[in-house]
C-alpha cells in the first residue's frame, strides 16, 4: 500500500504536463510489445522456411519451392519467390539478383515498420519533460513574488514538485524508450543480415545447380 501511496502522490504533484508523457509511455509501450513479437516470430519462421526450402534447392527442386513460397508469407519465403520466378525468364546471376533485392525492397519495411517511433517518443517525453520543469519552476516564482509568507512554502513546495517530478518521469519513460528502439534494431538488422546471407546462398546454389544440369 505504501508504494501504491507513493505512486499516486508522485502524479497528483506532477501537474497536468503529466498526462501527455503518460499517454506516450502507453503507445510506445503497445509499439514495443508488438514490434517484439513480431520481429521474433518472423525470425523464427524464416527459420524454419529456410531449413525446409535448402534440401529442395540443392537438389534442383524448383517447382517445389515455388509451390511452398507461392504459399508463405514469410520475408524469405518471398524473397526466395522473386528469385524463382525470374529464373522462367533469365538465367544470369544479375537479374535474379535484381529480383531477390526488390523482394528485400518489399520485406525488410515491414520489419522496420514503426520502431522508429521509439526513438521519437523518448526525445518528446523528455522534452515534455522539460516544459513541465519549466512551468513548475514558473510557480514557484510566482508564488513567492505574489503571496502572503504563509502560504509561500506550501506554494513553493507543489511547484518544485511539478517541476523535479516532470524531469524524472520524462527521463524514467525516455531511457527505456532508447535501450528497447536500440535492442529492436538490432534484432531486426540480424534478421536482414540473414536474408542477405539466404539470398547469396540462393544464387550460389542456383548456379552450381545450372552447372551440374549442363554438366
Amino acid at each position: 500500500m505504501g508504494v501504491y501511496s507513493t505512486i499516486v502522490k508522485f502524479f497528483q504533484d506532477s501537474g497536468v504536463f503529466i498526462y501527455p508523457s503518460i499517454l506516450i509511455l502507453s503507445l510506445g509501450l503497445a509499439i514495443a510489445i508488438e514490434r517484439f513479437i513480431y520481429i521474433n516470430r518472423s525470425r523464427r519462421h524464416n527459420r524454419e522456411m529456410w531449413e525446409a526450402l535448402l534440401p529442395l534447392l540443392k537438389t534442383g527442386k524448383f517447382q517445389q519451392v515455388m509451390q511452398m513460397t507461392a504459399k508463405s508469407d514469410t520475408a524469405i519465403g518471398k524473397i526466395v519467390s522473386y528469385g524463382l520466378s525470374r529464373i522462367k525468364g533469365s538465367h544470369r546471376r544479375e537479374d535474379i539478383d535484381a529480383a531477390m533485392e526488390e523482394g528485400m525492397m518489399e520485406v525488410v519495411p515491414r520489419l522496420e515498420k514503426r520502431t522508429h517511433y521509439l526513438a521519437t517518443f523518448a526525445n518528446v517525453v523528455t522534452l515534455l519533460g522539460l516544459l513541465g520543469t519549466i512551468i513548475g519552476l514558473i510557480k514557484a516564482f510566482t508564488a513567492v513574488a505574489q503571496v502572503n509568507p504563509a502560504e509561500k512554502a506550501e506554494l513553493l513546495s507543489a511547484s518544485i514538485s511539478i517541476a523535479m517530478n516532470n524531469t524524472a518521469f520524462g527521463l524514467m519513460v525516455a531511457i527505456p524508450f532508447l535501450l528497447i528502439h536500440a535492442f529492436l534494431q538490432a534484432r531486426t538488422s540480424e534478421i536482414v543480415d540473414s536474408l542477405e546471407a539466404a539470398k547469396v546462398k540462393f544464387l550460389n546454389l542456383v548456379e552450381r545447380v545450372k552447372s551440374d544440369l549442363g554438366a
